[in-house]
């Protein structure tokens, strides 16, 4: 059987089975309308009040009924010649990315940002950290507009909601197993809603991190930077650097142009006060020695990997905004005006994708093949916790750190995979990889042992 739905965020190929908070309300955000000033693109003054529609669905395959009796046994070399897909688990995460082993995130909390939720998420990421010898999620489950009722068969996307927020949850705790996460959940994915989730977080300091697995073409913003929903919630992210928060998004899954005719970003990824996270395909040895990677791009036909027997999936988004211009920072690395995403990267194609566990009704319970670059924004949220944790402070906003370990030639070398193979001109227009920044990959994947010391100095 197979079905392919391919959506924006997070990507998943279902394998099959395995293995057989409290609610608060939250006043209106004030759109604060000074930000209106930061759109290049608008040519009138008028407010649009038009509605945002986010979106986190995968595409999903089922495959397999039965695994072998324990997640720990599969290597990747086995995946692939038994699936045609690679299988990450945790410990191969951190050792492909040279995640130190004292790295936990011990004392920092971290804020993820969902819509629906998952029903099942507190034991699913149980069952997900004992499988794979992790301590006990620390998960706290907050509804600031009280908590959705979860009906998988309706077509508000409660399924692959569910989906990511479980992502989100199992692979920040991978990376950062000893933080507590709170995880915040929308009671719908529109704007006014989820912002007043993101508004939540901040005004009540839930984490030293927020990361956010979701988007909206900004060509499918009507008003553009003139909408007020993007200007409230470009004002939340600014209230959260000068509150030393760090904020995270994905880049998105559908190449640069999102399935449409001409590039353009996702957003909260394009926000200037948000670190973009776009997508790779990496290559480990089945102890996790990192080998190889490139952009993540399932259209090139040569780059899809082992054989591509599932078709052309996806690809990482990132592109110039027509809403917003480039801090300076990154117009001296990118050389553009425009703020371009991504910032920076990780491993997210399908073909080459992390061991989810999932349990909510209406899907076999068990582990799932899930990729996209909502895998990269949580772990990227794990590393930020880990960097806090090492630094004993709250790094916030990240940007300014990145650029400038960017643009010191022996930390960036140090410190990042330059990713300089591949593009993301998913069946459309795009970008290529290349040396140092580029709009795919940003500045690279981590070394986050290198990372976490050139942030002690950047």
């Amino acid at each position: 059987m197979i079905g392919f739905h391919l959506r924006r965020v997070s990507v998943a190929l279902v394998i099959g089975t395995l293995l057989a908070g409290c609610s608060t309300s939250s006043g209106p955000v004030t759109p604060n309308v000074q930000q209106a000033t930061r759109s290049i693109a608008s040519s009138t003054n008028a407010f649009d009040s038009s509605q945002i529609v986010y979106d986190a669905n995968p595409p999903t395959k089922f495959a397999f009924a039965s695994l072998p009796a324990a997640a720990t046994s599969l290597t990747p070399s086995y995946c692939v010649k038994k699936y045609g897909v690679a299988c990450y688990t945790p410990a191969l995460m951190r050792t492909g990315y040279d995640v130190p082993a004292s790295a936990t995130g011990a004392g920092q909390t971290i804020a993820i940002v969902d819509a629906y939720g998952s029903p099942t998420i507190q034991q699913d990421c149980a069952t997900f950290s004992a499988i794979f010898g992790l301590p006990t999620c620390k998960l706290n489950i907050i509804y600031p507009g009280g908590a959705p009722t979860f009906n998988s068969k309706q077509h508000h996307g409660e399924a692959g909601w569910a989906f990511e927020t479980s992502l989100d949850v199992e692979y920040a705790h991978a990376i950062a197993p000893d933080a507590t996460i709170n995880l915040v959940i929308a009671a719908n994915s529109g704007g006014n809603v989820l912002n007043n989730a993101e508004r939540y977080v901040v005004a009540n300091h839930l984490g030293s991190v927020m990361t956010m697995s979701f988007g909206a073409p900004e060509s499918a913003i009507r008003g553009s930077g003139n909408n007020l929903q993007l200007m409230q919630a470009d004002a939340i992210y600014k209230d959260a650097a000068a509150a030393g928060i760090t904020v995270l998004a994905s880049a998105g899954d559908s190449g640069a142009s999102n399935g449409g005719p001409a590039v353009n970003p996702l957003f909260p990824s394009s926000d200037p006060h948000v670190t973009a996270v776009g997508g790779t395909d990496v290559f480990l040895s089945d102890s996790g020695v990192y080998r190889s990677e490139y952009a993540w791009d399932d259209a090139i036909a040569a780059q899809c990997p082992f054989g591509c027997q599932y078709g052309a999936i996806g690809a990482g988004g990132g592109a110039p905004s027509a809403i917003f211009t480039a801090a300076p920072y990154q117009s001296a690395l990118s050389g553009q005006s425009a703020r371009t995403t991504a910032d920076i990267a990780y491993n997210a194609g399908v073909y080459t994708s992390v061991l989810v566990y999932l349990s909510f009704p209406s899907i076999p319970a068990g582990f799932y093949f899930v990729g996209g670059t909502s895998a990269g924004s949580p772990q990227w949220a794990g590393i930020v916790a880990d960097a806090n944790a090492s630094l004993g402070h709250a790094i916030g906003e990240l940007n300014p750190h990145l650029y400038a370990i960017g643009a010191d030639p022996a930390a960036y070398a140090s410190a990042f995979h330059d990713i300089t193979v591949g593009s993301n001109a998913f069946f459309g227009p795009g970008f290529s990889a290349g040396t140092g920044y580029d709009i795919p990959t940003g500045l690279g994947s981590p070394d986050v042992k290198n990372l976490l010391t050139a942030l002690a100095t950047h």
